[in-house]
């Protein structure tokens, strides 16, 4: 009925907008409309899991919506009848579009989907030399520009679509130009002095304020990835090129990615939505009160809307540095049993920090931690849950998933908000067996991760 409803809908809907769906094992019993940083609308779940509404005086463009802890951008313009289909197990991979005008939002989800695959060719493509590479990208664009051309004459886009379309081709394009730079420059040096002058000319091109697509993540990739090339190259100019200059979690590369991306953009949304995730990782990567202060004093110059939680991320952070023990720190396991670190802590052990509300992040984590735990029987390995208070959901995600709950904690207790600790998911702690955390500055997604699990190993 309800299907049918949207469909017929849309026959009569003249200058209106309708956005409907189902969500399959949702987390919430809504929806959230939202465009940039405004929500426009919360659209409840039926029974059936269903949700839909009319909109009179929506805008042509680019529209996200959020299912927390997730989201996916669509495009809708009047006229539109939009119906979304989505298994939350599963949520970029199952989302399905439907209805009148659905072709467009369906192509920058395809984009998406490509992007992220994207990760996994750049670690073959970064073997290419430069003539190569540039050879394979060309025809990867060049196909992406066909299927748009075939999809235009199909369903008759809107010129203001097809411009957006061009331009996301464009930047996965330039994405992966970026990615390639910085790859050999750190893993494959050889081909580096082969990076002939115009490879980058394309920069020229990268519009830092483009307010349409601030909250679609093939935009967003791009600049993060330029930024971490450019801050080598700034290294390189400034201080003489040194392996440090690859460090991306070192404070005097984030600091000049923090100055850099203010510089870039005047957009506040996405101007700040960088600046905290670089802030953060800044923070609770430092070593010492030094370097804390160090990222702290960049921000008097710069007009930052989340500095007051960047300085309790600081303080909280204090309680976490290189020598400092968590033997008396509260946990709670799965039997809903408070417990501290030292009952549960007997040989080396590495501390994963995970939230549910960054479900690609955890389940990426959980898939390599589950892969060195069968590798290294030595260590201890145990992923702690930072969503206090949510024990059931936590739970829940740990059943779905198929987790082992004797390695999975929660957080009972926490001295600053929920937001403000989320921003620890990317840390790992290595402890040594009297509860002594001997390393809190380890990356997981560091190729030489291991190389530090071994030193660790055998100290």
């Amino acid at each position: 009925m309800f299907l049918l409803y949207a469909c017929n809908h849309s026959q009569d809907s003249g200058d209106n907008i309708y956005i409907g769906g189902q969500i399959v094992n949702p987390h919430t019993h809504y929806v959230i409309l939202s465009q940039n940083e405004r929500n426009l609308d919360t659209l409840f779940l039926n029974q059936k899991n269903q949700f839909g509404k009319k909109y009179e005086n929506l805008e042509e463009g680019i529209y996200t919506l959020r299912h927390n802890p997730e989201d996916q951008v669509m495009y809708v313009e009047p006229g539109d009848s939009l119906l979304v289909w989505l298994n939350t197990l599963q949520f970029d991979k199952s989302m399905n579009f439907s209805g009148v005008g659905s072709a467009k939002s369906s192509f920058l989800l395809d984009m998406l989907l490509n992007n992220q695959e994207n990760n996994k060719l750049i670690l073959s493509y970064y073997k290419f030399n430069p003539e190569k590479f540039s050879r394979v990208t060309d025809s990867i664009r060049e196909q992406r520009r066909e299927l748009l051309a075939n999809l235009k004459d199909k369903h008759n886009f809107s010129e203001n679509f097809i411009d957006i379309a061009n331009t996301v081709i464009d930047y996965e394009y330039y994405d992966l130009r970026e990615r390639y730079t910085f790859l050999i420059k750190k893993y494959n040096t050889r081909f580096s002095d082969e990076i002939p002058e115009n490879f980058h000319n394309y920069r020229s091109k990268i519009d830092f304020n483009n307010e349409a697509l601030q909250d679609y993540k093939v935009y967003t990739n791009l600049i993060d990835n330029y930024l971490r090339s450019k801050s080598i190259e700034n290294c390189r100019t400034s201080e003489g090129l040194d392996r440090s200059c690859f460090e991306l979690g070192d404070y005097t590369n984030i600091r000049r990615r923090i100055v850099l991306i203010d510089s870039l953009t005047s957009l506040p949304y996405m101007k700040n939505d960088f600046l905290d995730r670089l802030v953060t990782r800044g923070i609770i990567m430092s070593k010492n009160q030094d370097r804390v202060d160090s990222i702290l004093n960049v921000l008097d110059n710069i007009d930052y809307r989340k500095e007051n939680e960047a300085k309790d991320l600081a303080e909280i952070h204090t309680n976490y540095f290189e020598g400092t023990s968590v033997q008396n720190k509260k946990l709670i396991n799965t039997a809903r049993e408070q417990v501290t670190y030292d009952d549960i802590i007997t040989k080396p052990t590495v501390v994963f920090i995970w939230s549910m509300y960054a479900p690609s992040h955890y389940k990426w984590q959980h898939n390599n931690i589950k892969t060195l735990r069968k590798k290294y029987p030595e260590l201890n390995f145990i992923g702690v849950n930072i969503d206090q208070n949510e024990t059931e959901n936590w739970l829940r995600v740990i059943s779905n998933n198929n987790y082992n709950k004797e390695y999975e904690y929660q957080i009972s207790s926490r001295e600053v908000s929920k937001e403000v600790f989320r921003k620890y998911i990317h840390k790992i702690f290595f402890i040594n067996s009297r509860g002594i955390i001997v390393d809190g500055d380890a990356k997981l997604y560091n190729p030489d991760f291991e190389t530090e699990l071994l030193e660790f190993l055998n100290q």
